[in-house]
């Protein structure tokens, strides 16, 4: 197959990660790898979109760019769709479906514009196949086309994922709002840590929830792809080829570690947590890489010997009532948000736990570093801690930042007005 145009969709603020992963992965550089507003686009083969569902951590789609064009009405989205060989993707024995996402785009309706390309799809089936065309199936359809519209411009992609990339296969047991393994492994990547570099360092989660930075940071220390668990859309696409595909399967195995070069370490107050991190840890294959406890983040010692990273994002709201004794006011505080079809919990405060957190780092994790990802802008000012570092990143709709505090030996600043001088312990700066 000719050289295909790839859009791979990502997390605001994750863009550059990902063009570092996709590079990795393809080899991709200059202007065959270009990072974009929530993504990157990557000139590249079929077998570059087999090796990225694969093996992509950080994207959200792998997806094929079928025509790009100028339009000014629906009859201009029929036109296009018209012009694309979609018999040489998929047949008339599978179900497709349409979905549309659009940014300031003139047309009064989006449903309309999915219909106007629904018949053109059909339309050219029946002119290639006889009369015979595919069907729409809107819950699980073999295919998925995405239409993409901006101002005035109309770009039509096939989508090789089908589920998005965050369901990696092994999830069942999730717990409250749980963080999606894309999220995870984008602020694993922010985070810089890297099992396999100069300076491997041990990983705790100490708020864990159902194990998702812990499960995802274990199967990059064990080399094990993202996608080797789940079934993806290329598999009923017409380029498929069943042997090449099994070929790239064995080969990942192969790659795959015994076992993980660091420590990996996961606690949660909840042992109900505690027991879905490990359930879900036993389907991901990595039961034996993770060590998984229950305990309070408050009072939980170093998991190891050797100082590491810990990588977390902190409970708010009904979370923080069972994150610690710091949290039990903050459940009548806490207002409860819809979005994107999301429960999100906020909360304007959590102060004191996560003031007695920081107390907690600074007197017991002596060279440890901490990133934490929060939607809360002001959480070092509640830490009383100065990070050494902010990223941006995008939970959804939600912004949030990546912070990094870094634990060193001195003096503890006192609050003000508070009297006496401080005690000798561990800061961070």
């Amino acid at each position: 197959m000719n050289q295909l145009h790839l859009f791979l969709p990502c997390a605001a603020g994750v863009e550059g990660f990902l063009a570092d992963e996709v590079h990795a992965i393809t080899g991709a550089t200059g202007q065959d790898l270009l990072v974009g507003r929530g993504g990157v686009m990557l000139r590249g083969m079929w077998r570059d979109a087999l090796l990225l569902n694969l093996h992509s951590r950080l994207a959200q789609r792998v997806l094929i760019e079928l025509s790009h064009t100028m339009y000014r009405s629906e009859n201009d989205l029929y036109r296009a769709a018209s012009e694309v060989a979609w018999e040489i993707w998929f047949s008339p024995k599978e179900t497709f479906k349409i979905e549309v996402t659009s940014q300031h785009s003139p047309l009064t309706s989006l449903n309309f514009a999915a219909l106007k390309v629904k018949d053109a799809i059909a339309d050219r089936f029946r002119e290639k196949r006889h009369g015979v065309r595919p069907s729409v199936e809107t819950h699980h359809p073999d295919v998925r086309v995405h239409l993409h519209l901006t101002t005035d411009g109309a770009t039509i992609y096939i989508d090789t994922s089908g589920e998005a990339l965050f369901k990696r296969g092994w999830r069942e047991d999730k717990g409250d709002a749980p963080l999606k393994e894309t999220l995870a492994a984008a602020m694993i990547a922010a985070s810089g840590w890297n099992p396999h570099g100069d300076n491997p360092q041990p990983l705790y989660d100490p708020c864990c929830g159902s194990g998702t930075v812990v499960i995802e940071a274990a199967q990059i220390a064990r080399k094990i792809p993202a996608g080797i668990l789940r079934r993806f859309a290329f598999e009923k696409l017409v380029p498929f080829q069943r042997h090449v595909w099994e070929a790239m399967l064995d080969e990942a195995e192969s790659q795959i570690l015994a076992e993980s070069p660091v420590g990996i370490y996961g606690s949660d107050i909840s042992f109900r947590m505690v027991d879905f991190a490990e359930r879900n840890a036993e389907r991901a294959g990595v039961a034996k890489t993770v060590q998984l406890r229950g305990g309070d983040a408050l009072q939980r010692m170093p998991p190891c010997d050797e100082p590491g990273m810990m990588l977390l994002n902190p409970p708010y709201g009904e979370r923080i009532a069972a994150a610690g004794v710091a949290g039990q006011k903050a459940q009548e505080r806490m207002e409860v948000v819809e979005r994107a079809g999301r429960e999100t919990a906020q909360t304007e405060d959590g102060g004191e736990f996560f003031s007695q957190l920081a107390t907690h780092w600074k007197k017991n994790y002596s060279g440890w570093s901490g990133f934490m990802l929060t939607p809360d802008l002001k959480l070092p000012g509640k830490m009383r801690l100065k990070e050494s570092r902010r990223t941006p990143m995008w939970n959804g709709p939600i912004e949030c930042r990546l912070f990094r505090f870094d634990m060193i030996k001195g003096a503890v600043k006192p609050r003000k007005n508070a009297p006496g001088s401080a005690a000798e312990g561990d800061t961070a700066q």
